[in-house]
């Protein structure tokens, strides 16, 4: 079920290595040089330049102090957010992979908590230009920012680490990934990464925003250290996951759980405190006020795969589990844990819905070589076929007032969301685009579908995919992409809904690159 990234070889380049002064470590490879030449220190360390970018009512300042080994940036600014920029820059043009750290403090305490220092990877220095960074807060929180597209909408990941002293940023071909912590042996990654395709060179250094454009703030960056490599996707050694919630009316993405194994599949509990997810066969529980996960004791089921999910009145989990025969069942056991009682006797069987009234669960099921929709009594007893038509039909779930079920089918030769009555019948289509969209999840509330999308080439759910999480009102209407993340299979294949129909949890995932020193 899992696919890893493919490792991708590549000749080890030759490189030149130089130390420079001005706080900043640059290592670049096959430049010319003629290239080293053209960057000589300047009145800014080894910057090239620094300017405020966007409207700012008061100018901001940039300066390096070689005694302290230091750099001090002034900015002002209204805000680093939404679809354009203001704030004070200073930077290095450079292309390829490229890793920038820094030791990141605010001098002076108090300011704006909103207020924002950090690394950042510039496409252009217009305003509305697409970048990515890593923010420190005048309050601590940590983020990785994003504008995926000129004028576009700035989105975030908030990171699980607050008031971190070293902050890292890298470039990896297109991906994106960030490391916080105390230092550069304690760095962790806090959260998820991203992927944009920007044109090379591209504009490498220090943001200061103060929030308030009637005043600026100051940020001291000491032992920064800026590397460079040529533009070769260095081998994927590893993929790791993030458990994230997404903030409807927002967007705002949050990393909650990070983990370098493969988890899957989050559920989000009736009470809004935890969320249950898949790993290693086993289900594990996870506080959302944090501490280490608890695995559920599931008896002898230690088998169970990413289709699982709680009761309406809270008080039992279905999991899907290929303990006993080698083929998916389907089971229920006490949400607290327990001995499991199966429920389905044919296999394989997935589970992905509860009836709103708890009496029955619909599934998917393969028999006789085609795989559909199926009902069955929460009692076990007979199963009852819903869909026939040829193809995979998969991912049903009721809606929260019972009156349909929705689910996936490829029937039309695209994988697209249906509806249907609860006994089968009405069977109706209702996305009609180019994607491959996957595993409808109804909101508590009745008004939101949520979903996952592939593009047009890729066929079945692999893992390890570009994909989009999308949004469309129950009754129809624009579709809206909530977030685009490296995943798939496990990121949201069963329901993780928050209670409130705020929040979506999903797991999003991230090769994990050779780190330069």
């Amino acid at each position: 079920m899992n696919h890893p990234c493919p490792a991708r070889s590549r000749p080890a380049p030759s490189r030149r290595f130089l130390t420079l002064r001005g706080g900043l470590a640059v290592i670049l490879g096959l430049i010319p040089a003629a290239g080293l030449n053209a960057a000589q220190p300047g009145p800014l360390g080894h910057l090239q330049a620094h300017r405020d970018i966007g409207q700012t009512v008061v100018p901001g300042a940039a300066t390096f102090d070689p005694v302290s080994d230091a750099y001090r940036v002034t900015g002002g600014g209204e805000n680093m957010w939404f679809d354009r920029d203001a704030f004070h820059f200073a930077w290095r043009e450079l292309s390829g992979d490229i890793a920038i750290a820094a030791d990141i403090q605010w001098p002076v305490p108090g300011g704006n908590p909103h207020r924002k220092a950090g690394l950042m990877i510039r496409q252009s220095l217009d305003p509305d230009s697409p970048y990515v960074d890593v923010i420190l807060h005048g309050d601590g929180l940590t983020s990785l920012q994003f504008r995926e597209s000129p004028g576009g909408p700035t989105r975030e990941i908030q990171g699980r680490f607050r008031q971190p002293t070293r902050l890292r940023l890298e470039r990896h071909g297109d991906f994106f990934t960030w490391l916080t912590g105390a230092d550069d042996s304690s760095l962790e990654r806090p959260g998820g990464c991203v992927q944009l395709a920007f044109t090379d060179p591209v504009y490498v250094g220090l943001a200061v925003c103060s929030h308030d454009a009637t005043r600026l703030e100051q940020a001291v960056f000491s032992s920064v250290v800026l590397r460079s490599t040529p533009s070769l996707r260095a081998a994927v050694t590893a993929v790791e996951s993030t458990l994230e919630t997404i903030t409807i009316a927002s967007r705002d993405r949050r990393a909650v759980y990070h983990t370098d194994r493969h988890i899957e599949a989050p559920n989000w509990s009736p009470d809004g405190t935890y969320l249950l997810y898949n790993s290693q066969g086993r289900i594990w529980r996870y506080a959302l006020a944090g501490g280490p996960p608890v695995q559920l004791n599931t008896g002898f089921a230690n088998r169970c795969n990413n289709d699982h999910g709680i009761s309406p009145d809270g008080q039992t989990l279905a999991i899907s589990d290929q303990s006993e025969t080698g083929q998916s069942l389907i089971y229920i056991l006490p949400l607290l844990g327990g001995t499991p009682r199966r429920v389905t006797q044919l296999a394989p069987s997935y589970w992905h819905g509860w009836a709103p009234d708890g009496k029955s669960l619909v599934y998917c099921a393969e028999r006789d070589g085609e795989y559909d929709v199926y009902s069955i009594p929460v009692t076990g007893g007979a199963e009852t076929r819903l869909t026939t038509a040829p193809g995979l039909d998969d991912g049903p779930e009721f809606s929260p007032d019972g009156r349909y079920i929705f689910f996936n089918s490829e029937r039309t030769g695209r994988m697209q969301i249906w509806r249907m009555n609860p006994d089968g019948s009405e069977q109706t289509q209702i996305t009609f685009d180019a994607y491959n969209d996957w595993f409808p999840h109804p909101s508590p509330d009745g008004q939101w579908i949520a979903f996952l999308s592939y593009g047009p080439e890729v066929k079945g759910h692999p893992a390890n995919q570009d994909v989009l999480l999308r949004l469309m009102p129950a009754v129809g209407g624009e579709i809206q992409v909530l977030a685009r993340l490296f995943g798939g299979q496990g990121t949201i294949n069963v329901p993780s809904w928050s209670p409130d129909s705020r929040q979506l949890a999903f797991v999003s995932y991230c090769p994990v690159f050779p780190r330069t020193p």
